[in-house]
């Protein structure tokens, strides 16, 4: 009861401090919020101007809003990222990169981006196809003979494009807990010719992990390289991405990173990250800087047509398949986004009647989102290493407040939503595969 108690009061303070930074976000005329955040009206930076005067983002607002997420351990560290009208607002670190040897985050602290690495698989998939060396319909076992469904002829009709938007047919999550268990990639492709289907190929979605990765099988009988190094040669080197990395050696390798956190009894624990997911380097293996992930927005707002011309980017963002259930979860999905499909390695919504492009991720003490805005040329990417859902809620507040959209307090909801792209295949909370009392006696 006590914990319970401490709980709903941290929750309170947090709310209190702000609810009044995001009111003052929807109006680039509102008056300085005056609630209790790290710094004062007075020393609040002001906000860049926008190249389109019609903006009203107020960067200095949501930059505070940050502050504060971060303020007295709600949250270790977080980074932020901002870019609208071609040019970057905002690319800065908050917090700490671990409690136990605290460094601050800066634009160079690498993050481990968990499931937002789809977008760059469906765009190194789409760089090809822009080459003329592979098309969208061409069919997996061209490139892999060996691969096999359990229903008869499926494997045959399991395209590219079917494998970068999770119309494999399998159900959802498949092998993800044999993927926690420390399976091997290889081993659970080829069980993946015993696994019950729910549907033919192309007819359903079921998002997944292991099965999406089989693209990096393509482009490496494609182009004779490793995935991981063609992504750097064609998409990291190119758009300027110099702290982006692969795997966990990646990670590791880094000038600057931040360490996963999860919860403990005396509070935010830190941990070595694990290698499972990085296993699957299409569906997880990115580890990028907040200063990378703004070339990255920079790149698919269409402001780098030498890497990534407009036709293709239309490709990537638009849905190929209905994704209803991302509608239900976090409360800014329940009342913003009217419909959701999945694209090419990238979510579609419908955010109050207009588009918006999205993906999110979670795995072992890192959790990210990112969203394109793109009747506005506005990118947004937050990443943070805690498991907490604290600062899920100021994505849709600055998506809210370029849009002029009233009455959304997207802050004080820190559930955290399976809809976002998570990569443990959960029940009830605990990782399929992992007992209950296992969970509880280590971390997940």
């Amino acid at each position: 009861m006590k914990g319970r108690i401490r709980k709903h009061a941290l929750q309170t303070g947090l709310i209190a401090a702000l609810l009044p930074l995001a009111a003052g976000s929807a109006n680039q005329d509102a008056a300085p919020s005056t609630g209790t955040i790290l710094r004062t009206a007075t020393d609040l930076p002001p906000a860049l101007p926008a190249a389109n005067a019609t903006t009203s983002l107020d960067i200095a607002r949501f930059e505070a809003i940050a502050e504060t997420l971060v303020a007295n351990g709600r949250i270790p560290g977080m980074a932020m990222a901002i870019v609208k009208d071609g040019r970057i607002l905002s690319a800065r670190g908050y917090g700490v990169t671990d409690v136990r040897a605290p460094q601050p985050v800066d634009a160079h602290t690498v993050f481990r981006l968990a499931s937002l690495s789809k977008s760059f698989a469906g765009t190194m998939t789409g760089i090809l196809v822009n080459d003329g060396v592979l098309r969208w319909d061409s069919h997996l076992t061209d490139f892999v003979p060996s691969f096999r469904l359990s229903m008869p002829d499926a494997a045959q009709q399991v395209t590219v494009a079917d494998i970068l938007s999770h119309r494999v047919g399998l159900p959802h999550n498949a092998f993800d807990r044999d993927l926690e268990g420390n399976a091997g990639y290889h081993d659970l492709t080829l069980r993946m010719a015993n696994a019950p289907m729910a549907c033919a190929p192309g007819q359903c979605y079921g998002y997944q992990n292991v099965a999406f990765s089989l693209i990096g099988d393509v482009v490496f009988a494609t182009t004779g390289r490793f995935y991981s190094e063609e992504v750097a040669r064609r998409i990291f080197k190119p758009l300027g991405m110099h702290d982006a990395s692969y795997g966990l050696e990646g990670i590791e390798a880094s000038a600057r990173w931040a360490r996963p956190h999860v919860r403990g009894r005396g509070g935010w624990v830190s941990l070595m990250p694990k290698p499972n997911y990085y296993r699957v380097a299409p569906a997880a293996g990115v580890n990028a800087s907040i200063s990378d992930m703004a070339q990255w927005l920079l790149a698919h707002t269409g402001h780098r047509p030498d890497v990534l011309p407009a036709p293709l980017l239309a490709t990537l963002h638009a849905p190929l398949i209905s994704t209803p259930s991302e509608i239900r979860g976090a409360s800014w999905r329940r009342d913003r986004l009217t419909s959701a499909g999945y694209a090419l390695g990238w979510r579609a919504y419908d955010y109050a009647g207009h588009q918006v492009v999205f993906h999110g991720g979670a795995v072992q003490g890192y959790r990210g989102a990112m969203a394109l805005l793109p009747e506005q040329d506005l990118g947004v990417v937050i990443l943070w290493n805690s498991e907490s859902g604290l600062p899920s809620g100021l994505l849709p507040t600055i998506l809210d407040s370029a849009l002029g959209l009233q009455g959304g307090q997207w802050l004080d909801d820190d559930t955290l939503d399976a809809s976002e792209g998570l990569l443990y295949a959960e029940r009830n909370g605990v990782p399929i595969g992992t007992s209950a009392s296992a969970a509880k006696a280590s971390p997940p």
